[in-house]
């Protein structure tokens, strides 16, 4: 290489000194021209891609540059297109091995010495090592499907290990939404009974007759549509597990039966006289104060300590603010996933909505929420606009989801929500659409609530 004898400036024998600078760099750049074909590519973005510079100079940036969005979103087409510059975006790309590298890539417009538009350059960098350190410190802070770095959840991971070792009946309490049945399920999976089943049942969903044919099961003409003998939920839970979701709402003649099969591990099927054994651990759940119903005689006593071995109280979301960041992105990786976007982030104006909600329907309510915002939002960041209206109001003007009257309050929440609803149909003159829209809700949940409420409607 020859140089002149003042500096060292490479000749136009050797390379430009823009092309050592670049060279020198960790990240990846290339440029293309008007047409889209690569006319620069220096030695990380070789390193990264696999591709050689002589093999991608003069080729069309998607040929070597194979990222998610070549086809759909183009970074560098969009740039050209309206100067418009794209700053850190993370996409992946397929290597000359095929192997998806996660990289943040940056586009700009590339401009002669007069000012006109010629092309576009690209700067990338090689998020891999970054990715894998993401998921380490996740996994440090999940346990089973469980998520949450709070001082309260992960108290409840460090002793859970030791509940599911044991065959003790646990009582799962916490608000609906918070995840009880990711905590039974985590109990079953790590307990010596996983390879036998974790059988639910949602006691506040059936009748208390239908409850009793469900749980213990019945005989042939037990009753006139009992045509063949049917096995209960007790029999298929046989040697796992049992999780009896909301059982506060089991009525009294049913916890007398569940009793006997917690005191003696047997039961009779419906229409039967013959006693059957069965070996089942019993998991309880519910968002009601157990202790106060006992005191109200709404709950038996004696069922009430027989399940009261081991007592889990699970943290509302409003507990545990700083879990919310962490389950964001978890929701926002699998909706990706499920909906094929390319959403990276939230903006923090969004994120200090998001944050200063009361979520009474929890963890399941988030979820509602970035899954709401993730349909809405074209590019790739979450903005305020994207939201449900109602997280800018406070909470007792609005509750979107039909748990969210659950709870200790339930009558006042109950005359809340009435009053809100009312007030909104006549905002909007009736119309039902308008309504539910304004409210977050959809529309049929609407009608179900106007029927509840016995709310006029025009």
């Amino acid at each position: 290489m020859a140089y002149n004898n003042k500096i060292d400036i490479p000749t136009q024998d050797g390379p430009s000194w823009t092309q050592l600078i670049l060279d020198s760099i960790a990240d990846g750049v290339f440029t293309v021209d008007h047409e889209g074909r690569i006319t620069s590519f220096n030695k990380a973005a070789e390193r990264i891609t696999g591709f050689s510079k002589k093999e991608a100079v003069g080729q069309y940036c998607h040929e070597i540059f194979r990222s998610n969005l070549c086809f759909e979103a183009c970074a560098l087409k969009h740039t050209a297109e309206t100067t418009e510059t794209i700053v850190n975006l993370e996409v992946n790309i397929l290597n000359r091995d095929n192997k998806e590298v996660p990289i943040s890539i940056s586009t700009a417009v590339v401009r002669d010495a007069s000012g006109n538009a010629v092309g576009a350059v690209e700067t990338f960098r090689d998020l891999s090592l970054i990715k894998q350190l993401r998921k380490e410190i996740s996994s440090s802070y999940s346990f089973q499907d469980i998520l949450g770095r709070s001082k309260s959840m992960l108290e409840l991971f460090q002793i859970l290990p030791d509940i599911s070792q044991s065959d003790a009946t646990v009582l799962l309490e916490g608000e609906s939404g918070t995840g009880k049945e990711l905590f039974a399920a985590a109990i079953h999976n790590l307990s010596s009974r996983k390879k036998k089943p974790l059988i639910k049942v949602n006691c506040a969903a059936l009748p208390e007759t239908l409850l009793e044919s469900e749980l213990f099961g019945y005989k042939k003409g037990a009753f006139t549509d009992a045509r063949t003998d049917k096995p209960g939920r007790f029999r298929q839970a046989n040697g796992g597990t049992m999780l009896l979701d909301e059982i506060g709402d089991m009525s009294k003649g049913t916890q007398v039966k569940l009793l006997r099969v917690l005191e003696q591990k047997e039961f009779e099927p419906l229409g039967s006289t013959k006693t059957e054994k069965v070996d089942v651990r019993i998991i309880a759940a519910t968002n009601r104060n157990l202790m106060e119903m006992m005191h109200r005689r709404e709950f038996r006593e004696d069922l009430f300590f027989r399940i009261n071995v081991i007592r889990l109280t699970i943290p509302p979301l409003r507990e545990r603010r700083e879990d919310i960041p962490l389950l964001i992105d978890h929701f926002m990786e699998r909706i990706n996933l499920k909906q094929s976007k390319q959403i990276k982030k939230v903006s923090p104006s969004a994120l200090k909505t998001i944050l200063d909600y009361d979520f009474p329907g929890n963890v399941r309510e988030l979820e509602n929420i970035i899954e709401h915002a993730m349909i809405l939002t074209k590019g790739i960041e979450i903005q305020p606009r994207h939201l449900p209206a109602y997280l800018g109001r406070d909470r007792a003007e609005h509750l979107p989801q039909d748990s969210v009257v659950a709870g200790r309050n339930f009558a006042v929440l109950e005359e809340v929500e009435r009053d809100l609803i009312a007030r909104t149909l006549e905002r909007h003159g009736g119309s039902t659409a308008a309504a539910a829209e304004e409210l977050g809700i959809h529309r049929s949940t609407l009608w179900r609530k106007i029927k509840r409420y016995g709310i006029a409607t025009r």
